[in-house]
């Protein structure tokens, strides 16, 4: 394998990326330039033992500090028939946010009572779809939600969470603040007490426990325990005043990934070390009954599992102010960095060892001032023709992509032990006409 230390960049890319004998990048034994040449571009790239890997890492250390904790892949990060049946072979359970994640996700054979399915407006009928299948948990996100599903859920008992959102600041890209007082998420502190009160009197609503989620994106484990501090403290307050069983307490995912050589989130180890710890100190001093742990990543299991592969096309140099490097590609496939100012890593895929000469910024094809994938970056010199690799391109992209300018959404391919296999076609003319027709 290449050296990494005399790669830096490799340390973003999937566990399994290397420099093969040809001298291209190569993720799960597979040359990614011969991808590019096979499948076409824009082409994104799983590693899926990269993609286990970290399934298995989470269930490992939260497991051994506090067995039993059920991880919850969630697939607003990247969803895929594929994706869902890995993460099923792995023991993961499921937290979908939409009744197309859940319908999605039911039609590639991933069991119902491990689903769960949060959401800050869910439709009737996405609602009526989830108690039809007897899902796993519908986390109940506000006090109208509560009364629908009471009304839909008629004679069956729905075992359901209550989202509480604890108000705490997660230090995190205000699009990715989930958690704090000024949120569309979660019921707010003043609502927390009808919420319980009315839940349990309901005949037909079995209040199994609590849930919060405070954002994406976290490179920190303090605010996961201030708000282990509200959610618990106010699950012995109901303890008392209602006799409240928490069964079950979900505390969200939102782990960090690594996006760029420098910034290194706290390992899985470190958040599950930091968080179980809280978590049993606080139940022991409130005398609490130690309920199921649920944790739920999404980005950290896909992040640096995915890679995007592009064509360089037109090479733009304005003297004295910047080089523009275009491929085809862009917001359409990857919005992340004009929506979240997102930082990415790239590497020349057919000479990923060479020296990084020129600074340029990677912009996309979009009839966009705004469509640019990496703002600056240092690479080799460039020419059209060449496959740029894009790290970190496994959580975000594919769900968030678009049709803009009728653009075609990119092809998928998981790569393991020198094999490709094809997830996803690539869009067709016909796939983005077909829809538009006379009623």
């Amino acid at each position: 394998m290449a050296d990494k230390n005399n790669i830096p960049r490799l340390a973003v890319f999937p566990q399994t990326a290397d420099v093969n004998k040809k001298g291209n990048l190569a993720i799960g034994g597979c040359d990614s330039v011969a991808l590019a040449e096979k499948y076409g571009t824009p082409l994104y790239v799983f590693d899926e033992t990269d993609i286990r890997s970290r399934c298995r890492e989470f269930k490992e250390e939260f497991g051994k500090r506090y067995p039993g904790t059920i991880v919850s892949y969630s697939p607003k990060a990247f969803t895929a028939g594929a994706m869902f049946e890995l993460v099923a072979e792995e023991g993961l359970e499921l937290d979908v946010v939409s009744g197309g994640e859940l319908a999605f996700a039911l039609a590639s054979g991933f069991p119902a009572n491990r689903i769960h399915f949060p959401g800050n407006n869910k439709s009737r009928e996405e609602l009526e779809l989830a108690v039809r299948e007897r899902i796993g948990h519908i986390v109940v996100d506000n006090l109208p939600e509560l009364n629908m599903l009471s009304n839909i859920a008629d004679k069956r008992k729905v075992d359901i969470l209550l989202r509480l959102n604890p108000g705490v600041d997660p230090h995190t890209h205000k699009h990715n603040a989930t958690g704090i007082a000024d949120s569309k998420f979660g019921l707010p502190k003043a609502d927390w007490d009808e919420a319980v009160k009315t839940a349990m009197v309901e005949y037909n609503l079995n209040v199994d426990g609590l849930h919060f989620h405070i954002g994406s994106g976290l490179y920190e484990y303090q605010p996961y325990l201030n708000s282990l501090d509200e959610v618990l403290s106010y699950a012995a307050d109901i303890k008392q005043k209602y006799k409240f069983k928490m069964n079950l307490l979900s505390i969200g995912g939102g782990f960090g990934a690594q996006y760029t050589v420098d910034a290194v989130p706290p390992t899985v180890a470190s958040f599950a070390e930091a968080i179980i710890e809280r978590f049993n100190s606080m139940c022991r001093e409130l005398e609490l009954e130690t309920p199921k742990l649920m944790i739920e990543p999404g980005r950290k299991i896909v992040a640096q599992a995915g890679v995007a592969l592009y064509t360089v096309g037109v090479i733009k140099e304005i003297p004295g102010v910047r080089t523009y490097v275009s491929v085809d590609g862009g917001m359409g496939d990857n919005i992340r960095q004009p929506m979240y100012g997102a930082v990415q890593e790239a590497l020349v895929a057919s000479r990923p060892a060479d020296k990084d000469t020129k600074k340029v910024t990677i912009s996309g094809k979009y009839c966009e001032a705004g469509d640019v994938l990496i703002k600056e970056i240092k690479l080799p010199e460039l020419n059209a023709g060449d496959i740029l690799a894009v790290a970190g391109s496994g959580a975000y992209c594919v769900p968030m992509s678009s049709n803009y300018n009728a653009a075609l959404r990119p092809a998928i391919v998981f790569v393991k032990d020198g094999k490709a296999r094809l997830i996803r076609r690539r869009e067709t003319l016909e796939d983005l006409m077909i829809r538009d027709k006379e009623a």
